[in-house]
Order: C-alpha cells, then sequence, then structure tokens
C-alpha cells in the first residue's frame, strides 16, 4: 500500500486553516437500519455516544442530506451543540426519498436549499466542510461547484469538497473554486485510490476514505480483520492505524452505534 510510517501528526488542516483531528467520525449509522432511513430510534443513546466521542478528542464529525434524510444532521446538532472546535461536514446532491429511493440532483437551487436546511440541522451559522456527495449525471460538476463557491462566498460553508470522484472530475471542481478535501471509499482491501491519495496529498487536500473498515463491523475471522490484525491492536485497531500511517492527509472516519466499538476504534 505504500505505507508511510512514523507520521507523528495527529492532525490535517483541512483547507489549509480547519484543524480536525485525523481519527474522525462517521454518523451515518445512526439512522433507523438497514436502510439508513428515519430517525436512529434510541435517540439519547445517539446522542450520548457522540458526545463521548467528543470527550476522546473526536472533532470531525461527516454526516450527509440523504442519512435519514436529514435525521443524521439534527442528532449531531442536538447532540454537540455548543461544544467547542467541533467541525461538522456534510453532504449534498443527493437526497433519500424512501428506504429503497435515492435521487440525485445537485443543481444550484437544490444545493443551496440543502446548505440552508443543514445550518438549521446542525444548529450552526456556518458549515465546515461541505462536500459534493455524487456527481450529478443532469448537472456539471463545474455547475454544482460554482453554486458551493457562491454559498462560500456567503460566508454559508467553510470549505468545498468533493465525494466519489475522479481526478478528471477533481480537476474540472478544481476549475471553478479551492477543493478541500475528497471522499472515496478505501480500506487496507480495497486499494484504487492510491493514486488519488497521492495526488491530494501532494496537494494539501484532505483524503477522507469511506468505508475505512469495509462499511460494516469488522467480525472475528472477516477477511478484512485477519488481514489487517497484528501485534496486541486488534483488527479493527490495525486496520485504521495502516490508514493514518498510509499519508499525512488521511482523515478517517469510522462510524459505530456502539460507544465500546467507538472506544476500541480511538484505540487505533
Amino acid at each position: 500500500m505504500n505505507a508511510q510510517t512514523n507520521i507523528s501528526s495527529d492532525t490535517f488542516a483541512i483547507g489549509g486553516d480547519l484543524i480536525v483531528n485525523r481519527m474522525g467520525y462517521g454518523a451515518m449509522r445512526l439512522t433507523d437500519q438497514p436502510a439508513n432511513f428515519g430517525p436512529y430510534p434510541d435517540w439519547e443513546q445517539g446522542k450520548a455516544l457522540l458526545r463521548r466521542a467528543a470527550e476522546l478528542g473526536v472533532n470531525f464529525f461527516d454526516t450527509a442530506r440523504a442519512y435519514g434524510p436529514q435525521w443524521n444532521e439534527k442528532l449531531l446538532g442536538e447532540a454537540l451543540e455548543g461544544l467547542p472546535d467541533i467541525v461538522f461536514a456534510t453532504k449534498g446532491g443527493i437526497d433519500k426519498l424512501s428506504p429503497t429511493e435515492m435521487v440525485k440532483d445537485a443543481s444550484p437551487a437544490v444545493l443551496m436549499q440543502q446548505i440552508d436546511d443543514a445550518l438549521v440541522n446542525l444548529r450552526v451559522d456556518q458549515i465546515g466542510l461541505f462536500q459534493l456527495h455524487w456527481v450529478d449525471p443532469n448537472t456539471p460538476i463545474e455547475v454544482s461547484i460554482e453554486a458551493l463557491a457562491k454559498a462560500q462566498a456567503h460566508g454559508r460553508i467553510r470549505h468545498i469538497g468533493v465525494s466519489n470522484v475522479t481526478v478528471e472530475q477533481l480537476r474540472a471542481a478544481q476549475s471553478m473554486a479551492p477543493i478541500a478535501s475528497v471522499q472515496n471509499r478505501y480500506n487496507v482491501l480495497e486499494r484504487d485510490q492510491d493514486a488519488m491519495i497521492d495526488l491530494t496529498a501532494s496537494e494539501g487536500i484532505a483524503f477522507i476514505p469511506y468505508g475505512p473498515l469495509g462499511a460494516h463491523p469488522m467480525q472475528k475471522g472477516s477477511p478484512l480483520a485477519a488481514h489487517a490484525g497484528q501485534g496486541t491492536r486488534t483488527g479493527t485497531q490495525s486496520a485504521l492505524r495502516a490508514l493514518l500511517d498510509r499519508s499525512p492527509n488521511m482523515v478517517v472516519i469510522p462510524g459505530t452505534t456502539s460507544i465500546k466499538h467507538l472506544e476500541e476504534n480511538m484505540g487505533a
């Protein structure tokens, strides 16, 4: 994996000025399962888990409009309102209409409405990182990013990111505005983003791997756990440590609904 070892920095400055701890938290699973549709059934437990994450040093929380939809943003906003130095990253450009129906729409008007909704849901005056969740086949990425740049100019978002993109799409986005992050799928077994990681690292862009544990909890005997486990670390911890060691621009966002697993993740 061309791993870079002995990386000492535990933080990364997204966009050059938004300093986050490189072990973040991905909140997608704090919705009604298995379809990520509807509010998280144990709302108070979800709030307790998020607050525990903050106590453990997590200050970067990743969510999206489509998670719930909107319920995930609302849970984060309620749980973490008023805590210092919390950075919210949310995503727009897709929406969930039912447990089985999702629509891609990254037209300027839709993105502006989703930003407005996210500001209310997250209970903030500015979104730290707003990411284009998917490229809309009916809207050129340049048009979507131009709209986000206008929202940025008006102070509604601080930095712009992109997700599920190719290098060519990243370059097209960069032609319209500075891009602070790329969020693509990557873990120790799915490594086709190595070139993107090296490119973003060279340009000071955060790489946020989703599915860092294979998009499901690493159970004993799973291929990922067997591949990653080493020494006294659990398989989960070794897999996360491998990502953190891969490149200094890696900001990892494992998700869990268990405080015990959260604490294990932080042991990486």
